[in-house]
Order: C-alpha cells, then sequence, then structure tokens
C-alpha cells in the first residue's frame, strides 16, 4: 500500500520519528512517546510515518514498530536491514511498506545507499519474500543508472535515493558539488522511472535544502526526520512539519 497523496501536491512527506525515540531512550521509560509523535505528524500534514528498527535498538524498539502499526491510521514505512530477524518482524507486523537501508552498529545514522548490485543474492529472496506477504517494498540506494537497473531486476517496486551527498554540499556551501548532486539525482529519478520504479529520496533534508529535491518531477515521497525532530525543539513538531510542508508544495505546486 502506497502513502495516500496529500491534497495539496503530488509530492508525499513521509516524517521519520526516529529520534523522538533517541530522547525518550536518553532516559528510559515512556517519554516522549513515538506514537504520541506520529499521531502529531499526522495532524500537521505528514502522509505517512517512518520508523528504522535498527538491530542494536538504538532509538525505535520492537513495541514501538508494533504500537505505531496499531495506533496510527496513515501507512507504517518500516526502515530495516535486510537480515533474517528483521524480515521475522516485518512479517509479523506487516507494515504498508519496508525500506531495506545498509546498517552498520558503529554509525552514527545509515550513511550511503545500500549496495544491491554486490548483494543482489542476498537481497533477492528477502524482496520475494515481503512481497509475498503484500508488504511494499523499496531499497535505499544510491542515484546511479546502474543502481536503477539493478533495483528494477530485483522487482523492487520503490527506489528511495540518498540525498545525504546533496545536502553535504549545501552545508558545505558548495555550488559546484550542489549544482552536480542534484543532476546526479534527477538523472537517477528520470532513469528509474523509465523503468516502471516508483522514486522516493531523503536523507539530510531541510527545509533549506527540500526545494530543489522537491522540484524533481519524478520523485514521490520525500522521507525526512531529523531536521523535522530538531526544528521541533524550538516550534513544535506540528509547526516543523507544516513548515516543511509548504516549502515541499512551493517547489512541487499542485498539479
Amino acid at each position: 500500500m502506497s502513502i495516500q497523496s496529500s491534497a495539496r501536491s503530488s509530492l508525499r512527506l513521509g516524517v521519520n520519528i526516529d529520534h523522538v525515540a533517541t530522547l525518550r531512550n536518553a532516559r528510559g521509560g515512556s517519554y516522549p512517546s513515538p506514537v504520541a509523535a506520529a499521531k502529531v505528524a499526522a495532524a500537521a500534514g505528514a502522509d505517512g510515518i517512518t520508523a528504522h528498527l535498527r538491530e542494536d535498538r538504538r532509538h525505535i524498539r520492537d513495541e514501538d514498530i508494533v504500537e505505531l502499526r496499531a495506533a496510527v491510521a496513515l501507512p507504517l514505512n518500516f526502515e530495516m536491514a535486510a537480515t533474517s530477524e528483521m524480515v521475522a518482524i516485518a512479517l509479523k507486523v506487516k507494515p504498508h511498506a519496508v525500506c531495506l537501508v545498509p546498517e552498520k552498529r558503529e554509525e552514527r545514522t545509515t550513511e550511503g545507499g545500500l549496495d544491491i548490485i554486490a548483494g543482489r543474492a542476498h537481497l533477492a529472496p528477502v524482496i520475494a519474500a515481503l512481497k509475498a506477504a503484500g508488504i511494499r517494498v523499496s531499497l535505499f540506494v544510491e542515484p546511479e543508472r546502474a543502481v536503477m537497473e539493478a533495483a528494477a531486476a530485483l522487482g523492487a517496486p520503490v527506489v528511495e535515493l540518498h540525498t545525504g551527498t546533496y545536502c553535504h554540499a549545501v552545508i558545505d556551501e558548495a555550488p559546484g558539488r550542489i549544482a552536480a548532486e542534484i543532476k546526479r539525482l534527477a538523472a537517477a529519478a528520470t532513469y528509474g522511472a523509465s523503468l516502471g520504479l516508483e522514486i522516493h529520496a531523503g536523507h539530510g533534508l531541510t527545509v533549506a535544502s527540500v526545494a530543489p529535491v522537491a522540484a524533481l518531477p519524478e520523485i514521490a515521497e520525500l522521507n525526512i526526520g531529523h531536521s523535522l525532530i530538531s526544528d521541533a525543539i524550538f516550534v513544535g513538531l506540528d509547526q516543523a512539519i507544516r513548515t516543511m510542508r509548504a516549502a515541499m508544495d512551493a517547489a512541487r505546486p499542485p498539479s
């Protein structure tokens, strides 16, 4: 099941609530609640909720995934590594979507796209099992032509383009790199769409950097988390999401 299009534009916003759980886990207990944050996101105009259950459970916990699936009406995008443990959880909970991501225990956050070319033999049965259960599968990947071809060959209906390199160029105020990365994202989005893939994007996007990515017509969905939770410290989660939604809509006016 895909996240449904918003009334504002054809570009959907998935809100990642991982770092609400990071704050909760800093002191233990149950507050602040990722489920409560997901409900705020729904009221503020999010089209879906994203949560990454990491192998070390550093933020989202198993019970969060179960509660999100049961308590929030929006589609749940379950980010996970392609391990037997995570596949079993996904098949039990049956989220609307699974996004397969690379995962290293020592990293602060997911860095770089999944190597679906070298990992094809491992990924193929994982994708097949999830699809057989009626779960939409996306692959978090680098925006490269060969990667789009590999994703299509694997039978994954969706790719999420890694925007982290572009966002680092924005932070470094490097116009040449920014232009090159947008060109790379645009080329991958166009080619991927021509192969029948649904194109999503995410990682590191902020209100200041989202417009050039949101403007790419082939992109159907952006998944954004860290900047929204960070902005929420100052303006509240509802306003942070509404501001992001407005920036996205300004870059992609309703058709």
